[in-house]
């Protein structure tokens, strides 16, 4: 054997070590990098309290939950478009169903997406001009009650005064 061919050994082995301990290595729980703030879910069944990543900024949005593997029921992703727009979502590399809420600026759910389908590509449409998306775990909107014209409260949303 030459020393060329141990070296060659040695660096494919280095390789298939990283390789599969990247594999072992447990899902983030939260991106690295993005900050996270407190939103609440105002709906006929009482407030509901999260703690969201914030998707603000083009490269936060395109990532947005792909590849986690798990989201916990009081966390989620609150995308922030800056200014009301119609959007399209879509679930590609996302690996847990999503429900997403399309919120107006005034903080109004103007629709539900409920239990998008893991890895599709379909899109899903807001029904209007919306000023951010909520994406929490899939089923937790119907647990929790949530319906279109329930009001969320974050920094971004110019709400009105609780019912």
């Amino acid at each position: 054997m030459t020393l060329a061919s141990i070296r060659g050994a040695g660096a494919r082995f280095c390789v298939l070590l990283f390789a599969t301990l990247l594999a072992l290595a447990p899902a983030r729980a939260e991106a690295p990098g993005l900050r996270t703030e407190p939103l609440a879910i105002v709906t006929l069944h009482g407030v509901r309290n999260f703690t969201v990543e914030i998707a603000d900024t083009e490269a936060t949005r395109e990532q947005g939950l792909m590849f986690r593997k798990h989201l916990a029921a009081d966390r989620g992703m609150l995308f922030d478009f800056k200014t009301p727009q119609p959007v399209a979502f879509w679930m590609k590399n996302t690996l847990i169903p999503l429900d997403m809420l399309f919120i107006a600026p005034d903080g109004r759910v103007v629709s539900i997406a409920r239990n998008a389908a893991p890895m599709s590509e379909a899109q899903i449409p807001s029904a209007g001009d919306v000023l951010g998306v909520l994406e929490i775990r899939g089923g937790r909107a119907a647990e929790i009650g949530v319906e279109p014209g329930d009001q969320v409260r974050e920094r971004i949303f110019h709400t009105s005064p609780a019912r």
